[in-house]
């Protein structure tokens, strides 16, 4: 089935999730990578991915946008029934969270090219600056981007251990609900 259901998501919300995560961990481990790299002179390897990881960012800001309208327009999988309250509130939480970096990160990085002046490419499309070049605003950027990423690297760490412990300890069908039924 396409869509979602109250029981458990959708192919098309199956792919975006397992797309997403795919691509925002091999982002955060370009990041990293391509930070630790010397700035020294003309580091020709470090540019090429900085060029790399400006694209796949873009390409993660159009499929949060459209991983976020198939959200509205489908309906959300319940959360289990003996699931206390507080975890119900912190899953939607880390959830809004998701999707607030899903577009903060893409966003800054595209915000911190503009104020160094260096034009940011879509697969051989420039895109406008959305900002004038500023030193002071680009070096406030790069930190910005930096904590939301630390940031999005520990929602990875607690989504992916919940639905470890549902899945193992638990044993119920919360990781179940965004996996391929394979029973058919």
């Amino acid at each position: 089935m396409l869509r979602n259901t109250d029981q458990r998501y959708g192919v098309v919300a199956m792919v975006l999730h397992w797309l997403m995560a795919l691509l925002l961990i091999g982002l955060v481990v370009l990041g990293l990578y391509m930070s630790g790299l010397p700035d020294v002179g003309f580091n020709k390897q470090k540019i090429l991915l900085i060029f790399y990881h400006k694209e796949f960012g873009i390409l993660a800001l159009l499929l949060a946008t459209a991983r976020f309208a198939w959200r509205v327009g489908n309906v959300l999988p319940r959360l289990i029934v003996q699931l206390p309250d507080w975890q119900k509130v912190v899953a939607r939480f880390v959830h809004l969270c998701f999707y607030g970096l899903m577009f903060a990160l893409p966003i800054s990085g595209w915000l911190m090219s503009s104020a160094a002046g260096i034009p940011v490419y879509f697969f051989g499309f420039r895109l406008p600056d959305l900002i004038a070049q500023n030193e002071y605003r680009f070096q406030l950027l790069i930190d910005i981007h930096m904590w939301l990423s630390y940031a999005l690297i520990g929602l990875i760490v607690v989504h992916a251990s919940a639905a470890l412990r549902h899945h193992f300890l638990s044993r119920d069908n919360t990781l179940r609900k965004i996996l391929p039924d394979l029973r058919r």
